[in-house]
């Protein structure tokens, strides 16, 4: 299972929510994350700040819901980006969180099984997190630091470069489809640089 905090193996390559990943999947996803033994520490904020994708990845970090006005419409254009665009330059990390609305109320097993099932969610799904307040996990606490943005409702998506930076950020109110230009550029120079490193 993906936890966003607390004791984290080194997982390369990964499986999403303790399933084995198929060969295929697990070659191009392949990340590789140092032993983490402080809780306080959430997997992927380790990520971010260390730019520790070995492929050099955009990130779109998106805390989710099942239950929500803009459910559809997100997990169907955030799962079009991640065929468009991933897995090798671009993934999507979706965080489900309960905290607006009370839209996100399942296990982890069942929002899985549900995105899974009804929008072909390939991306990664980690366990449901709080985003604000005293409870917040680290990922959002830094991604709310860098951008000066707080989520105030479900489906706030979040930037990131290759370097860990957080470059903007967006409320539900933006769609996916709004910012899939900027995302389209900078997965563009990812590969122009590869293609003159070789």
């Amino acid at each position: 299972m993906w936890a966003a905090g607390g004791d984290v193996p080194s997982c390369s390559p990964y499986s999403l929510r303790g399933r084995p990943a198929a060969p295929e999947a697990a070659e191009s996803a392949a990340i590789s994350f140092k032993q983490v033994t402080d809780h306080q520490t959430g997997l992927i904020l380790i990520c971010l700040k260390t730019s520790l994708y070995p492929s050099s990845k955009v990130s779109l970090v998106v805390n989710v819901a099942s239950e929500c006005g803009f459910t559809e419409e997100h997990y169907k254009q955030l799962q079009q980006l991640q065929r468009d665009f991933g897995p090798y330059h671009f993934n999507v990390l979706a965080f489900p969180c309960n905290q607006f609305g009370q839209q996100e109320p399942g296990s982890d097993k069942e929002i899985d099984s549900f995105v899974r099932r009804v929008y072909g969610v390939s991306f990664p799904l980690f366990s449901k997190i709080a985003v604000v307040g005293t409870g917040a996990n680290n990922v959002y606490k830094y991604l709310v630091e860098a951008s000066g943005k707080e989520p105030d409702w479900n489906f706030w998506k979040y930037l990131i470069d290759v370097n860990g930076k957080v470059v903007d950020a967006w409320g539900p109110k933006v769609s996916v489809k709004e910012i899939r230009p900027k995302i389209a550029e900078m997965v563009r120079q990812i590969i122009l640089k590869k293609k003159e490193e070789l």
